[in-house]
């Protein structure tokens, strides 16, 4: 460790740079609207150019210039949209170390030479001098540049776009500027323009008069009759019935899927309650005998078709009938020798069923034969 600790940093010795409350408008440049030419700040400026010091194009292009560059662009501005914008972007960009000059005509040359605006004079000035890329803002511009006035605003070069705008009998008026080497040209932005804007205002007229007497103006403030008036306002009321329906539908929806998703938990919990895996093995097992014997086939039958019992030893010997001691006359021997008894020999079932071949081999007549035996034996 050293013998001489360094000293933590005191707050004194950072200084953080911040915008005061109250702005001077003059140190923060960019954050102030462009001046108008007659402003004391344009007219400085307009005093500091040595004008008799001339630029050429090519002089400008490569930067190699004493002074700013002046470049003049003018314009209606009327609805100002990213089109003016992007030509101001331009203008400003052209050169190096380009002050931009922007000339908005009045309300009178544009109406008459343009038409109808829909903003004034005064809306137009401050939409163009609220653009960051304009140092300078000319009010009351004149339609086509003359000498004195490129002289009096010290005017090095005209951007505008390439398209040849004609009045006067001139086919072009930014043609003696081209002829001189002061113009250069910008492009158009398309697909935007401050007409294109208006027929979309005209297009959906309905529903801009709609909105805007939902914001709270008046039918004499738009220039709409008392009966247009009054559908226009039943048409908001419908329109608003059904976007508080669609509100409500979807309000009820979401309520029905957020019951169902719930009472679907509860119904699930049950089944596997009742259904689950120890439930099941459970009513395998009671189930289990009673399955086997459904699915099992029946056995077939243990007697012989006559009701008497078969021998299934494979004997086929004759059944005997025991005869009553009246019958034996006491005696105790029998025909063989061995025990007595007497006893009628008669082929079983199996014996008879390998002599007949069919049911047909049967008659009568044996039964008969059978008879005639038993009485001769008892006879004897």
């Amino acid at each position: 460790m050293s013998e001489q600790e360094e000293a933590p940093p005191s707050p004194q010795m950072f200084e953080y740079k911040m915008l005061p409350l109250h702005m001077d408008f003059k140190e923060f440049t960019i954050c102030k609207p462009a001046p108008f030419s007659c402003d004391e700040e344009a007219i400085l400026e307009r005093e500091r150019c040595d004008y008799t010091n001339r630029i050429t194009y090519q002089m400008a292009r490569s930067g190699q210039t004493s002074r700013r560059v002046r470049v003049y662009a003018d314009g209606i501005y009327d609805l100002f949209h990213q089109g003016h914008a992007r030509q101001l972007m331009q203008a400003k960009n052209i050169f190096p170390n380009v002050y931009l000059i922007v000339g908005v005509c009045n309300d009178e040359l544009t109406h008459r030479m343009k038409g109808r605006t829909v903003m004034n004079g005064f809306e137009r000035y401050e939409g163009v001098r609220h653009c960051r890329y304009v140092d300078e803002i000319v009010q009351n511009a004149p339609w086509t540049l003359s000498d004195e006035f490129i002289a009096d605003n010290k005017i090095d070069f005209v951007a505008h776009d390439d398209i040849p705008y004609g009045h006067d009998g001139l086919d072009d008026i930014y043609g003696p500027l081209k002829a001189r080497g002061m113009f250069v040209a910008t492009e158009r932005t398309e697909g935007v323009s401050t007409s294109d804007i208006v027929a979309r205002i005209v297009k959906d007229y309905d529903l801009y008069v709609r909105r805007n007497l939902a914001r709270g103006y008046s039918a004499k403030e738009l220039n709409v009759s008392f009966l247009s008036e009054k559908k226009f306002r039943l048409q908001n009321k419908m329109d608003e019935l059904k976007s508080r329906g669609k509100r409500e539908l979807t309000k009820v929806k979401g309520d029905i899927i957020t019951k169902w998703e719930e009472k679907s938990r509860e119904f699930i919990d049950t089944f596997l309650l009742l259904f689950g895996r120890e439930r099941l093995n459970h009513l395998w097992n009671e189930s289990k005998g009673k399955l086997i014997q459904a699915l099992s086939p029946p056995g077939s039958p243990s007697g012989s078709v006559n009701g008497d019992d078969l021998d299934n030893d494979g004997n086929d010997s004759d059944e005997y009938l025991e005869l009553p001691a009246e019958y034996s006359g006491g005696s105790t021997s029998s025909l063989n020798g061995s025990k007595q008894r007497y006893s009628l020999a008669r082929p079983s079932y199996q014996s008879r069923s390998v002599v007949a071949s069919s049911p047909d081999d049967y008659d009568d007549d044996d039964d008969a034969v059978y008879d005639a035996e038993f009485v001769e034996r008892r006879s004897n």
